[in-house]
């Protein structure tokens, strides 16, 4: 009740904020609580010649930090709000008054345990940026070295904590209450954007992320690289890294004047989040021009790492079935791939679903060349998701939004250009190492390795269930019963442990003379 009485007083402010903005259509097009909102129409302030999305963009950003991450999230779910609300929710960038420096100097020194003058010989009292969570300085270390210190606003679980919880408590309504809201599943959404902040509001979060992906590029990704981070000056509110002396990707003029190569530049952005995407199933999923830098050496330097995304490798393999289906204009194999990874129910008709696949794609894949767009393909698929049931797929989603952005940076540097062209190279390569039949039986050895190895922790959950059978607070078995339970348990798991490493060597073996032949 008292849930239910302060998320109201909540929600009633919101739709006031939204009226001021002129943003009322959200709720009026899902048609929840309609009389609240007309109610708030009341006090509704027109604002002529700005779209939909600009006005709720503004409302978001009135509304405060959660809402600026929630309005992040719903650019990638045109589905839900349509194409042109979704492309301006996606220029939504979270930049806001630095707050006072005297106030970041004491969260310094209580999260690194030293004076600011202990830390560093200078230190820049003025932000070089500003966000929704936290703010940027320029200083130097003690060595010498030139670092960017990054601070979280004071306060800002707390504001999270209280705009969470009303978006779920919203969430939760939407699913009751509507018809079709389910299968869009708005608790998704919600649990993405609540994971995206609980990896944000701890800095040490973010530098693991960096130190991963660093490890992960100096593999593959030549010509892009990540700053480094310095440990000893990091802690959950605090994160120190390496500092970036370049031209940031949105000063166009700035990187065209600068000398290097535009369509270069393009080549390394579009092969680096191939390899993120694909061989590392780990990505960089805030790559707007402001994360975007060149140095002096035009190589390209991502920074802030608070939002990534992950993808599993059954995942990057239906994706890139998918994309190659498209490619090859084989509609039926890309119909049978979403059968086979379970994105559509079983129960409906594959030439149909076929048929919608090509006409998603006809429009797309029949323009020239450097007008074709990957994502907004991936996009139009989401929206033909009513029609089959296609559950939403919550990890696909910021890998969606990062080619869209990805691609609008492409678009302003060389609009002639496809950039995914450029990595053509690349991605044959990739094909054929895991699509050759060579590539398949490798696969699948790692697949077997994959499933061996989680293998102890299914045997863990396992335990853990029988155990809370027979717990007192769980539900009460004879000793006997829950004896013949793990005497079953362990006897099934001892044949599947078997047969999983028989599978893994035979597999392996097989590669292996495929690949040596």
């Amino acid at each position: 009740m008292l849930r239910s009485l302060r998320n109201s007083r909540r929600l009633f402010f919101i739709l006031f904020t939204l009226a001021r903005e002129d943003a009322l259509f959200i709720f009026d097009e899902l048609n929840v609580i309609p009389l609240a909102s007309r109610f708030a129409s009341l006090v509704r302030r027109r604002k002529r010649g700005l779209r939909k999305g600009q006005r709720l963009s503004a409302a978001f950003v009135r509304l405060g930090p959660a809402f600026i991450k929630l309005g992040q999230v719903l650019s990638t779910r045109s589905d839900l709000i349509g194409d042109e609300v979704a492309d301006d929710l996606g220029g939504l960038r979270d930049n806001l008054p630095p707050f006072p420096t005297k106030i970041a100097r004491p969260i310094i020194e209580e999260q690194l345990g030293k004076k600011i003058e202990e830390l560093f010989t200078e230190f820049d009292d003025k932000p070089v940026a500003a966000a929704s969570i936290a703010q940027v300085h320029k200083a130097t270390t003690a060595d010498g070295k030139m670092v960017a210190v990054k601070i979280l606003r004071p306060n800002i679980e707390a504001a999270f904590d209280r705009d969470t919880d009303l978006f779920f408590w919203v969430a939760e309504i939407l699913e009751r209450r509507v018809s079709g809201m389910r299968r869009l599943k708005p608790l998704e959404v919600v649990k993405t954007l609540k994971e995206s902040v609980f990896f944000e509001l701890d800095l040490r979060f973010e530098a693991a992320a960096a130190t991963e992906m660093a490890a992960n590029i100096a593999r593959h990704a030549h010509g892009f690289r990540i700053p480094a981070v310095h440990w000893n000056l990091t802690a959950k509110r605090v994160l120190t890294t390496e500092w970036v002396d370049g031209i940031p990707l949105g000063d166009i003029e700035a990187v065209r004047a600068s000398g290097f190569d535009v369509d270069m530049l393009l080549t390394k952005a579009a092969n680096s989040l191939f390899s993120q995407v694909f061989q590392d199933g780990f990505f960089h999923a805030d790559l707007h021009p402001g994360n975007l830098f060149v140095d002096k050496n035009g190589d390209l330097v991502a920074v802030d790492f608070g939002i990534m995304g992950r993808l599993d490798f059954k995942s990057r393999m239906y994706i890139a079935e998918i994309l190659r289906g498209f490619l090859n204009e084989d509609y039926c194999h890309v119909a049978e791939v979403h059968f086979t990874a379970g994105y559509v129910p079983y129960g409906k008709s594959l030439e149909a679903f076929t048929q919608a696949c090509m006409a998603v794609a006809r429009p797309i894949t029949g323009k020239p060349l450097n007008e074709i767009s990957i994502a907004k393909l991936l996009g139009q698929m989401f929206k033909i998701a009513a029609e089959f049931e296609m559950e939403v797929q919550p990890q696909l989603l910021l890998l969606q939004k990062t080619m869209m952005v990805t691609e609008g940076v492409g678009r302003m540097l060389n609009p002639k250009l496809n950039m995914w062209e450029l990595s053509r190279p690349l991605i044959e390569e990739w094909a054929v190492s895991h699509f050759s039949l060579a590539g398949k039986a490798k696969d699948a050895a790692q697949q077997g390795y994959d499933i061996v190895r989680k293998v102890p922790m299914m045997l863990a959950h396992i335990e853990h269930t029988v155990r809370a059978l027979g717990d007192e607070r769980g539900i009460r078995l004879h000793p006997q019963s829950i004896d013949s339970i793990n005497q079953a348990r362990r006897e099934v798991w001892g044949q599947w442990l078997l047969l999983g490493w028989v599978s893994l060597g035979v597999l392996t073996l097989l590669g292996a003379v495929l690949v040596y032949q």
